[in-house]
């Protein structure tokens, strides 16, 4: 795109990203499109996207069919700036994406998520959209390559783990494309990658998410041990007795099991607890 990664509002030059705030701002039209591209815009859509900065990536949604597009900043200034620049159909609000009730969004009034995401909120911003929101149609972020690898990875592979397990139980995740350090302003000292989701049918996601998530930290955190010994060291109720029920071997370690074997287990786990109470 142009480089149009600074605005002025008549009051002197827009502030340099913020570090604090993990700031880096994509500068190139091309990519702000083709990332836009991936949530499919059609004339009907209420679009969320997360973190606009500058706008590169809010003009490119603009530019496509949409019907609202609502903007989550926490920065004050660019808040204000996206406001006052907006498109008829566009409204900005100043406020943490981490904190927003992704509840909110309902089957009953979709939206589709984008956004050029800050690394450092990036892994539990994409955890809580897509399990607290019954009503994402599509989403579509920019997130530091490493990351954007665990989102998509698969079982028994290095960068497979409890996040991959998490958001996979939800979505489907797919990467798309890498960018490189020289599409942002500040350049990063890494790559990003944009990854597509597409929600899972709400009789596919876990049925007991608590426990899955409690299950994900007692196992990702001894990855390399055998399941047998992590469960029996967690020393929770009912959990030794999953294998039985579920046929997953106890000398498995965690990173080999599929997002599918995590959500029978934790369901199983769930019978026990309930025939305790």
């Amino acid at each position: 795109m142009t480089n149009r990664t600074t605005e002025t509002s008549g009051k002197g030059h827009a502030p340099r990203a913020k570090k604090s705030l993990g700031q880096h701002f994509l500068r190139r039209e091309d990519i702000c499109h083709r990332i836009a591209a991936l949530i499919a815009p059609c004339a009907h859509d209420r679009i969320v996207e997360i973190g606009p900065g500058p706008g590169a990536l809010t003009r490119a949604i603009e530019a496509a069919p949409h019907a609202r597009l609502l903007l989550i900043e926490k920065d004050r200034h660019w808040a204000a700036e996206r406001q006052r620049l907006g498109g008829a159909n566009t409204q900005a609000v100043l406020a943490d994406a981490l904190r927003f009730d992704w509840r909110r969004i309902s089957p009953q009034e979709p939206w589709k998520v984008i956004g050029n995401l800050p690394y450092n909120v990036a892994s539990p911003l994409i955890w809580d959209i897509v399990s607290l929101s019954e009503g994402w149609q599509m989403a579509a972020f920019m997130v530091q390559k490493e990351v954007g690898q665990r989102l998509a990875a698969q079982p028994d592979t290095g960068h497979y783990g409890a996040l991959s397990v998490w958001v996979q139980s939800y979505a489907r995740p797919r990467m798309e494309f890498v960018v490189g350090p020289g599409a942002f302003s500040p350049p990063p000292k890494v790559d990003s990658a944009v990854l597509s989701f597409t929600p899972l049918p709400l009789s596919e996601r876990p049925a007991h998410p608590a426990l899955l998530s409690r299950l994900l930290r007692i196992c990702f955190q001894q990855r390399r041990k055998q399941l047998g010994g992590i469960f029996r060291r967690a020393a929770q109720p009912g959990l030794e007795d999953a294998f039985k029920s579920t046929q997953i071997a106890p000398d498995l370690r965690p990173e080999v099991l599929s997002h599918h074997d995590f959500q029978r287990i934790s369901a199983f786990w769930a019978s026990q607890l309930d025939n305790m109470a």
